[in-house]
C-alpha cells in the first residue's frame, strides 16, 4: 500500500514524497483513512512506528477547509512534554508546507506574550501541554468552544505525569460534538476508562501488543556487582560496542548531571537534558545532539517519550526505570523507522525487582550481556533446582570401606607400672563407726578408707 492509496490530497502527497516517504507504516495505513472519515480513534502501537504522522497528515487535509477565528483554535493537540509538543509542531511545518494553515505552540518555560498574540490572530492548530493550556484558559486568553478536533497523544505518559484531571477538565470545555483521537504506546486501565468517557464509538487500532518493544531492537541486561561499578561498565560499553550515537537514561536529575560530568572528564562528547533545565537550554542541547556536535545525550525520562532523533544506535538504561512502561519508551528511542538498534540495561543487585517487572510487562527474559564476554541466551523458565545427589553415589559406609586400611598405629608407650593396690576388705554390710574420719581426696586409695556416698555430691545438697 502507498500513501496515494489512503485518500490524502495531492498537495499533501507532494510534501510527503518530497521527504522521501511513499509507503505508510502499519499504524498510518489503518488510522489515516478512519481519521479522514471523521471517526474517533484509539491507536495503540509501540513507540517509533509513526503515530505522529498518523494524525498530523489527515488533520492537515481536514483543516484545509475552514476559517480561523481569534482566540478560538479549530483543533487541539495535547502533548505531555515540551519536547514532544515542539516535535509535533515541526511535523506540521514539514508536511503542511503546501497548505495555508496557522499553528501556535503553547508550552511552559517561555514567555506568554507571543503565545497570546498568536491566539488573538487565530490559529488552525493549537499544540499544547496541559499545564500551560489550563493557565491561559483560566486567564481568559483562550476559548475552546470552536475546537472540533482533539488529539490526546502519549496518553499513558499523561497518566504517569498526573495530567488526567487536567485532560478531563479540558475535554469538558470542548464541544460535545467533536472528533477525538487518542494515541498511546500502552493502554493501562485508567486510559481505557478515559477513552470510554470521552470518545464516541471509537475505532480501536492496535498494531502491536500493548507494552511490547520493537523487534528491531536487540536488548540486553548487564549485571553489575554494585551501583558504584556502573560508570566503569558504561564507559567500557561506550568504547567497545560500536556506539555511533547514544541516549543514556537515569531515574534522577542529579544522576543525569553527575553522569554527564563524569563522562566528559573521561573524554566523551556528552550533553544532558532534564526537567531542571530552562526550555531554551533543553532545545539547544537537543539540537546539538541532532546535528552531531555531541554523540551522547544523558537524559531523564523527559526525553523518553516520542522524541524522534534519527540514527540513535544505542540506548543505555543507567538506572532501571521505576515504572516498567518507561522501559518501552526509553528503548524506543533507537530502532526507529525500520532501523536496528541496541539497548543495554545495567543491573545492580538493588535493580533486580525493577528488571523483573520490566520482563513481566514485555513478556520475555532479556539476554544477559557480560562485558568482555558477550551475550548469553536468556533462560525462559528457571528450572527447579536439582536435588543434590546423595552424599554418594558412594554411601558413607561404602566410603569408609573403600578407603585403604589404616596402618596400625604404633602402640602407645606403656605408662609406668603403678604400685599394686592393697586389697580392700570386703564389705560386711556393717556401717562404719560414727567416729570414722570423712573421706578426702588425699586418702581415696588408702586401705580402709570409706568409699560410700558422700553428702553434697551427685547433685544432692549437703544442707
Amino acid at each position: 500500500m502507498k500513501f496515494a492509496d489512503i485518500g490524502l490530497s495531492d498537495e499533501l502527497l507532494s510534501a510527503v514524497s518530497a521527504k522521501g516517504y511513499d509507503t505508510p507504516t502499519a499504524i498510518q495505513a489503518q488510522a489515516i483513512p478512519s481519521v479522514l472519515m471523521m471517526k474517533d480513534i484509539i491507536g495503540v502501537a509501540q513507540t517509533g512506528t509513526g503515530k505522529t504522522a498518523s494524525f498530523v497528515l489527515p488533520m492537515i487535509d481536514i483543516l484545509a477547509h475552514g476559517r480561523r477565528r481569534a482566540m478560538m483554535p479549530r483543533s487541539l493537540i495535547l502533548e505531555p512534554t515540551r519536547e514532544l509538543a515542539a516535535q509535533v509542531a515541526d511535523e506540521f511545518a514539514l508536511y503542511g508546507v503546501n497548505h495555508d494553515l496557522k499553528m501556535a505552540l503553547l508550552i511552559g518555560g517561555v514567555q506568554m506574550g507571543d503565545q497570546v498574540k498568536a491566539l488573538n490572530e487565530g490559529v488552525d492548530v493549537l499544540i499544547a501541554t496541559p499545564g500551560r493550556l489550563m493557565d491561559l484558559f483560566e486567564r481568559g486568553k483562550i476559548l475552546l468552544t470552536g475546537c472540533d478536533l482533539l488529539v490526546i497523544d502519549e496518553a499513558d505518559r499523561m497518566l504517569d505525569m498526573g495530567f488526567i484531571p487536567d485532560i478531563e477538565t479540558i475535554c469538558s470545555k470542548l464541544p460535545a460534538q467533536r472528533q477525538t483521537l487518542l494515541f498511546s504506546a500502552t493502554m493501562p486501565p485508567p486510559i481505557k476508562k478515559l477513552a470510554d468517557k470521552f470518545l464516541t464509538n471509537p475505532k480501536y487500532i492496535e498494531v502491536a501488543r500493548p507494552a511490547s518493544t520493537n523487534t528491531q531492537i536487540v536488548q540486553f541486561k548487564v549485571p553489575v556487582a554494585s551501583s558504584r561499578g556502573k560508570r566503569e561498565v558504561l564507559r567500557e560499553l561506550l568504547r567497545t560496542d560500536d556506539v555511533k550515537t547514544a541516549m543514556i537514561f537515569c531515574n534522577r536529575k542529579t544522576t543525569v548531571r553527575d553522569l554527564a560530568k563524569s563522562l566528559k572528564q573521561n573524554g566523551f562528547s556528552v550533553g544532558e537534558i532534564h526537567g531542571d533545565m530552562e526550555q531554551p537550554a533543553r532545545i539547544a542541547e537537543l539540537e546539538r545532539f541532532k546535528n552531531g556536535t555531541i554523540n551522547i545525550l544523558c537524559c531523564s525520562d523527559v526525553a523518553a517519550r516520542g522524541l524522534d532523533v534519527k540514527g540513535v544506535s544505542h540506548v543505555f538504561n543507567f538506572d532501571t526505570p521505576w515504572h516498567p512502561d518507561d522501559y518501552v519508551h526509553r528503548v524506543g528511542r533507537t530502532g526507529r523507522a525500520g532501523a536496528t538498534g541496541r539497548a543495554f540495561t545495567l543491573i545492580a543487585p538493588e535493580d533486580q525487582e525493577a528488571i523483573e517487572n520490566v520482563e513481566k510487562l514485555t513478556g520475555g527474559k532479556l539476554a544477559v550481556f557480560e562485558v568482555g564476554k558477550g551475550a548469553k541466551e536468556p533462560r525462559e523458565d528457571k528450572p527447579a533446582r536439582e536435588a543434590k545427589p546423595e552424599r554418594a553415589e558412594k554411601p558413607a559406609r561404602a566410603r569408609r570401606e573403600d578407603k585403604p586400611e589404616r596402618t596400625e598405629r604404633a602402640p602407645k608407650a606403656e605408662a609406668p607400672e603403678r604400685a599394686p593396690r592393697a586389697e580392700r576388705p570386703k564389705r560386711d554390710g556393717t556401717k562404719p563407726p560414727k567416729s570414722a574420719p570423712r573421706r578426702e581426696a588425699d586418702d581415696a586409695d588408702e586401705p580402709g578408707a570409706w568409699n560410700g556416698p558422700v553428702p553434697g555430691f551427685l547433685g544432692v545438697s549437703a544442707l
